[in-house]
């Protein structure tokens, strides 16, 4: 059988919050499953954080991995089957090594910036001593630039690199190639991107505003719509079968 050829669309700007609505659909059609699985998702990530020394390291090299299981439980729904709790890990089930090594990419990427905000001088990496939030405010005067850079910079990593773990679930990709096509597709889809991350900032402000009870609802449609924004602008087609000799 012929493997399925890669398209990007160029979709419009006004398609960047039609991708958060779809996940919004995915959740509603099965909400108890898709807040466990965020749940489930984010108490991993918690425990592995929490163990010391290398628990950080694999919680990060693993979000791909999740985000790949997300994709593939809401085409999984797409279809018409119902979503369970143990596909949070069918993910695990695709080639674990472009994943993984997607993960140390991002991992790579976020020390990075970590280590240039430190070097343009953000509080909290030198000998200052920060006894409560006061003195850290106190601290940041005068180079709070330092963390819209560093926001901006997280924000270009992962739009960048957002559309990959979805090409790795759904391809038989190299990391590097899953890689290109996601920084393609965001680039020339960028309208879109700037405002399906407004869109997101939107429900996620206003989902913590009620003590955080909205979270409930916009974590789930986020992961969600991680898929949602893969099928709106990757076209998979098969390619033309060559015709058989009389």
């Amino acid at each position: 059988m012929a493997e399925a050829l890669i398209r990007v669309r160029d979709v419009r700007a006004s398609s960047g919050p039609g991708w958060l609505a779809g996940g919004w659909r995915h959740f509603r059609r099965a909400p108890l499953v898709w807040a466990g699985l965020s749940a489930g998702w984010m108490m991993i990530t918690l425990a592995l954080v929490m163990v010391p020394l290398v628990g950080g390291v694999v919680a990060n090299l693993l979000q791909p991995v999740f985000f790949a299981s997300f994709a593939i439980t809401a085409r999984k729904q797409l279809a018409g089957e119902a979503p369970e709790m143990g596909d949070l890990f069918l993910g695990f089930k695709r080639p674990l090594r472009a994943l993984l090594n997607l993960g140390a990419i991002l991992l790579a990427a976020e020390l990075a910036i970590i280590l240039l905000l430190t070097m343009l001088g953000l509080p909290g990496a030198g000998d200052e001593e920060i006894a409560t939030v006061a003195d850290y405010v106190r601290l940041l005067k005068g180079k709070e630039w330092i963390l819209v850079v560093g926001f901006v910079l997280t924000a270009v990593v992962k739009g960048a690199l957002w559309f990959a773990p979805a090409l790795l679930a759904f391809h038989d990709l190299s990391t590097a190639h899953a890689v290109r096509w996601s920084l393609f597709a965001a680039v020339s889809n960028l309208g879109a991107m700037v405002a399906y991350g407004v869109a997101l900032t939107v429900v996620f402000v206003a989902g913590a505003l009620p003590w955080g009870l909205g979270l409930i609802v916009a974590i789930p449609m986020m992961v969600a719509s991680t898929y949602t924004g893969y099928a709106a602008v990757f076209e998979e087609a098969a390619p033309a079968e060559e015709p058989t000799p009389a």
